[in-house]
C-alpha cells in the first residue's frame, strides 16, 4: 500500500480527515491458552475463491474461505487502486497467513484450525462495516473460535 506522505494533496485529505467511530475501552478478555484454541483468519485483502461473487465498491460484505481450499484458487477482486498486489501474487500468506497457522498447528503452538477463514474488502468505511463485522462475531462463536489473526490490508 502507498505510504500517506507519497499520495496526492486530495485523496491524502480524504484519509487524514475521515471520521472515524470511537468506540469504549474494553477490557481484554482471557480465554484458553494458545495450544488450546481454536483459530480463523480474518482478513481485509479482498480475496475469494474464483467461483464466489467478486466485491463490488460500497458493499460492506464478506466471502467465506474454507479451510481445505487451494490457495492457488484465492483471487483478489479488491477495488482500491492504491493497493500494491505484487506480494499477494508471489505468496498468498501476505495476506492469508494459512499456511503458518497450519505450521503453528501442526507444531503444537496452536490448538486447531478453524473450517473457514474469512475475507472483507478493505477500503469500506468502519460504520458501513459494523453490521457484517456483527454478524461475523456470531458465526466464529458458532463455529468454536476461540481466537482470531486479524490480517489488514
Amino acid at each position: 500500500m502507498v505510504h500517506l506522505h507519497e499520495m496526492p494533496e486530495g485523496p491524502r485529505n480524504l484519509i487524514v480527515d475521515q471520521d472515524l467511530p470511537k468506540y469504549p475501552e474494553t477490557k481484554c478478555k482471557s480465554g484458553p491458552k494458545l495450544e488450546d484454541r481454536r483459530i480463523a483468519i480474518v482478513t481485509t485483502a479482498g480475496l475469494h475463491r474464483r467461483k464466489d461473487k467478486h466485491f463490488s465498491p460500497g458493499k460492506a460484505e464478506y466471502r467465506i474461505i474454507p479451510s481445505n481450499t487451494d490457495m492457488e484458487d484465492l483471487i483478489m477482486s479488491h477495488i482500491s487502486t492504491n493497493f500494491d498486489r505484487t506480494g499477494f501474487y508471489k505468496d498468498v500468506n501476505v495476506v492469508l497467513p494459512h499456511d503458518r497457522l497450519v505450521e503453528l498447528v501442526k507444531r503444537g503452538e496452536v490448538g486447531q484450525e478453524a473450517d473457514f477463514h474469512y475475507s472483507f474488502m478493505g477500503a469500506t468505511p468502519p460504520r458501513a462495516l459494523e453490521p457484517a463485522a456483527n454478524e461475523l462475531v456470531g458465526v466464529l462463536k458458532d463455529d468454536n473460535v476461540t481466537g482470531v489473526i486479524f490480517s489488514p490490508v
